[in-house]
């Protein structure tokens, strides 16, 4: 079996990547997913748009396993809390063949990704990202009075 060159560029990404780098892809491929199940629906492509949900359930669900719970504690537990939902958003939009459920889990989902993102980004980096969005103001002015030292 040939693999394309896609694959291999992919299949190096995933071999190569920190534990962070490997979750955010997983964010991605399901965001990917739910983008597609919603693009389904809106064309009215049932069996592709029952394909796109069970591949977001499927990450979503490995998202969900690879959760330490023992270590996590109240936030792996929260974490749990929200993937269980965005299971459930996900089974009543495939089940109801409706995009209002699928568009909630890909905001929730979206909002995560992007806490991710901030988690694997350089401390400099997240402050001048808060900075340019009006947050992190006092972090800004902290690293103003240490370079003046």
């Amino acid at each position: 079996m040939r693999t394309s060159g896609y694959q291999t560029y992919l299949e190096n990404e995933i071999l190569s990547a920190s534990p962070i780098e490997l979750v955010q892809i997983l964010y991605t491929a399901a965001l990917d997913s739910i983008g597609s199940a919603r693009r389904c629906v809106r064309a009215g492509d049932i069996r592709a748009r029952s394909r796109a949900i069970t591949k977001g359930m499927r990450i979503v669900t490995e998202l969900s396993r690879s959760l330490n719970r023992e270590a996590g504690g109240e936030l792996s537990r929260n974490l749990a809390n929200v993937y269980g939902y965005v299971l459930r958003l996900l089974i009543e939009g495939n089940a109801k063949q409706i995009e209002k459920p699928l568009a909630e889990a890909e905001q929730l989902l979206s909002t995560l990704a992007d806490a991710w993102i901030r988690c694997a980004a350089p401390p400099a980096e997240v402050a001048r990202s808060e900075n340019e969005f009006g947050y992190g103001h006092e972090l800004a002015a902290s690293e103003a009075h240490q370079s003046a030292w």
